[in-house]
C-alpha cells in the first residue's frame, strides 16, 4: 500500500477508535508537509473539528498519539501547527522501503485490472499537442494496469481531398515525391496550396467581370471541377478511385515518417471512407423508437432542447448523413470491435458541444458503451508570433517544428559543452533525444484544458522547468552509477537519514499515487511536474551530500540507492510522456 494511503487509513481507524467516527474521503486531507515545517505528511483536520466539536489542537494531538502508539515501527514523532497535524516517518520505515524498490524498474506501477479503455488522438500536421496527448494518456493509464487500446481516424474523404487531386491533375505534370524528393504528405499538401491559389486567381477574374463575390466563389471553375470529381468518387469511378488511392497513400507514407520520428503508433487505424456511411441504421433505430423525428422535408432531427442544447440534424433531406450520424456509426463499430469500457476522444475545445451532443444522442439510443464516451478536450497552442494557421499553406508543420527543436538543442547543447562524453557518431541522436524532449515536456507540462503558448527558446533552458533539465539530470545519475554500483544485500536500515536525503525518497515513493492521479485526471501534467521535482529533490541532494565520498559504507550504499532508485523514476516519468533519457550528456 502506498504511505499516502496507508497514513489515510490509519487516521480513519484512529478516528473510529478515539470518537466512534467512520471519516469519508471529504471529512480530512493528507498533504506532503511543508519544508519549513517538521515532518513528512500533513493531515488537515478543520473539517473535522466542527463535525467532532473539539478544539482543534486538542483534535490533532489525540490523534498523533494514537498514530504513534498504534504504529511505532512507521510514525516516530508529531508535531502540531495550529490546526495542522504533521507525521514524521521512521528513518527505518524509509530505508526498508528503498532496500525493496530501489532495483525495481516497475516501481508505481499497477497490476492488471482487466479493465478496457480505448484512446482516439492523432494529427500528425501541426496538432502536435493533441497526439503528445493521445499518446501520454495510453501510456499512463497502462501503467495503472488497464489494457488501452490506441486508435486514430483519419479523413481520407471529401471535397477537401479532391482539391488536392483536381490541382495534381492539372498543374504536377506527373511529378510524384519520389521525383520531387518531398515527403508524401507535405507533396499533396502543395496541390491543396495550389488549388486555393488557382480558386483565388478565378474567384478575381470572376469578380473583375462583374460577378458577385459571393457567387464568384461557390461558380469558380475548379471548385466545381473538385465538386464533380466527389460525385465521381461516390460513384465508385475507377479512374477517380485510382488516383484517390495513389495520393492518399503518399499521404499516409508522409504520416508515418512523421510517427516513427516522434514514436507514436496505433493499433487501429480507422478511414473515414470506411466509415462515412456508418450510422444510418441507428437513425432508423432511432426514428423507430421515437428517439428521432423525421420531418416534412425527409430530414431527421433529434430535438435537445430539453437538455439544455438545441435541435440536431441527422440525416439531410436527400437521405446523406452529416459528421454527427458517422460519429455515432463509429462509435458503434469500436465497441463492436474491441468491447472498451471507456473510450476516451482527444479533441480539441472547439469540439465540446459536437461531442456532448455524441454521448448523450448514444445515451438516448440506449448504447451500453454511452456512458463511457468520454472528451479529453484541450486548449489550443499559439506561438509567440500567434495561432497556428491551418489553411493556405500557412499551417505550422510538425516535421517543421520537431526539426526546429532539434537544431536548437544542438545549438544550446554545443554552448554549454554538455556533449563532451557523447562520441560524434552519436551525438545526432542526443540532439534529436533533447529536441524532442523539450517540445513533449513543454507541450505536457500544462494541464491540457489551458490553452497555451509554444515558446521553443524556453522549451530548452537547460536549468528551468524543461525537459532537457530533467533529461541532463537522468544522465548525471548515470555517470555517477557507471563508477559505483550498489552492492546488492546491503543492510542499510541502520542509517540515520539527511533531510535531503528523505526528499528524495518520499518523493520516489509517491510515484505510484501521481500515476493514479494523472489516470483519474487524464491529465499528464501530473506525471511532467512530478519528474521536474523530483529531478530537483535530487540534485539539491547531489549538491550537499557526496555519494562517493559519504561518511560511512552503509550511507554511501544507501545514496547509491537512492541514484538508483532515482534514474529507474525518472525514466519511466519521462517514459510515460513519450520522452526519451540519455545514457551520457
Amino acid at each position: 500500500m502506498l504511505l499516502f494511503d496507508q497514513v489515510r487509513q490509519d487516521v480513519r481507524e484512529a478516528l473510529l477508535a478515539l470518537y466512534s467516527f467512520e471519516a469519508g474521503p471529504a471529512d480530512f486531507q493528507v498533504n506532503l508537509t511543508r519544508p519549513e515545517f517538521e515532518g513528512d505528511y500533513t493531515v488537515v483536520i478543520f473539517s473535522l473539528v466542527k463535525k467532532l466539536r473539539l478544539a482543534p489542537d486538542m483534535l490533532a494531538r489525540s490523534l498523533g498519539d494514537r498514530l504513534t502508539q498504534l504504529h511505532p515501527d512507521r510514525y516516530a514523532s508529531h508535531a502540531l501547527v495550529k490546526g495542522f497535524l504533521n507525521l514524521v516517518v521512521r528513518d527505518a520505515w524509509w530505508t526498508s522501503m528503498l532496500a525493496h524498490a530501489f532495483s525495481d524498474p516497475r516501481h508505481g506501477m499497477a497490476a492488471p485490472t482487466g479493465r478496457k479503455v480505448m484512446v482516439e488522438y492523432s494529427s500528425p500536421l501541426g496538432h502536435l499537442r493533441n497526439n503528445f496527448l493521445g499518446w501520454s494518456i495510453a501510456e499512463i493509464l497502462q501503467a495503472n494496469g488497464h489494457d488501452v487500446v490506441r486508435t486514430c481516424i483519419v479523413n481520407d474523404r471529401g471535397v477537401h481531398i479532391c482539391k488536392s487531386m483536381i490541382a495534381w491533375q492539372r498543374y504536377a505534370d506527373g511529378a510524384t515525391p519520389a521525383s520531387t524528393g518531398r515527403k508524401g504528405d507535405h507533396f499533396v499538401g502543395d496541390w491543396y496550396v495550389r488549388f486555393n491559389d488557382a480558386f483565388r486567381a478565378e474567384v478575381e477574374t470572376l469578380v473583375a467581370s462583374g460577378v458577385d463575390k459571393a457567387r464568384a466563389e461557390k461558380e469558380a471553375p475548379i471548385l466545381l471541377a473538385a465538386q464533380e470529381m466527389l460525385v465521381r468518387w461516390e460513384q465508385g469511378d475507377p479512374d477517380t478511385l485510382a488516383l484517390w488511392r495513389t495520393m492518399n497513400g503518399w499521404v499516409y507514407e508522409g504520416f508515418e515518417t512523421t510517427y516513427r520520428r516522434i514514436g507514436s503508433r496505433f493499433e487501429k487505424t480507422y478511414y473515414e471512407s470506411d466509415t462515412y456511411l456508418l450510422g444510418k441504421d441507428a437513425v432508423e433505430e432511432g426514428l423507430r423508437r421515437g428517439v428521432f423525428v423525421r420531418k416534412d422535408d425527409g430530414s431527421v432531427w433529434i430535438d435537445l432542447t430539453p437538455d439544455g442544447l438545441d435541435e440536431k440534424l441527422l440525416l439531410r433531406k436527400d437521405g446523406t448523413s452529416v459528421y454527427i450520424t458517422q460519429d455515432i456509426g463509429l462509435a458503434m463499430r469500436k465497441h463492436e470491435d474491441f468491447g472498451t469500457d471507456q473510450s476516451i476522444y482527444v479533441v480539441g475545445d472547439e469540439q465540446n458541444y459536437h461531442l456532448k451532443v455524441l454521448r448523450l444522442i448514444c445515451q438516448k439510443l440506449g448504447l451500453p458503451y454511452a456512458d463511457g464516451i468520454h472528451h479529453l478536450s484541450y486548449g489550443m497552442v499559439e506561438l509567440p508570433t500567434g495561432k497556428m494557421k491551418s489553411r493556405e499553406g500557412t499551417v505550422v508543420d510538425a516535421d517543421d517544428i520537431v526539426q526546429e527543436m532539434v537544431e536548437i538543442a544542438e545549438r544550446h547543447t554545443r554552448e554549454l559543452g554538455k556533449f563532451e562524453e557523447i562520441p560524434a557518431g552519436e551525438q545526432g541522436e542526443l540532439f534529436e533525444t533533447l529536441g524532442l524532449g523539450a517540445l513533449k515536456f513543454f507541450l505536457l507540462r500544462v494541464d491540457p484544458k489551458k490553452k497555451m503558448v509554444f515558446n521553443p527558446e524556453e522549451s530548452i533552458d537547460f536549468h528551468g522547468f524543461t525537459g532537457p533539465f530533467i533529461q541532463y539530470t537522468h544522465a548525471r545519475i548515470r555517470s555517477i552509477l557507471r563508477k559505483l554500483q550498489p552492492y546488492p544485500g546491503y543492510d542499510i536500515s541502520g542509517v540515520s537519514l539527511h533531510r535531503l536525503e528523505k526528499d528524495v525518497l518520499i518523493r520516489l515513493e509517491m510515484y505510484g499515487q501521481v500515476l493514479r492521479q494523472a489516470a483519474e485526471d487524464l491529465d499528464p501534467s501530473v506525471v511532467a511536474i512530478y519528474a521536474f521535482q523530483l529531478a530537483q529533490a535530487f540534485n539539491a541532494f547531489y549538491a550537499e551530500l557526496s555519494v562517493a565520498n559519504a561518511a560511512t559504507e552503509p550511507e554511501r550504499q544507501l545514496r547509491l540507492r537512492l541514484c538508483q532508485m532515482t534514474c529507474h523514476v525518472i525514466a519511466s516519468a519521462m517514459g510515460l510522456l513519450g520522452i526519451r533519457v540519455p545514457e551520457r550528456m
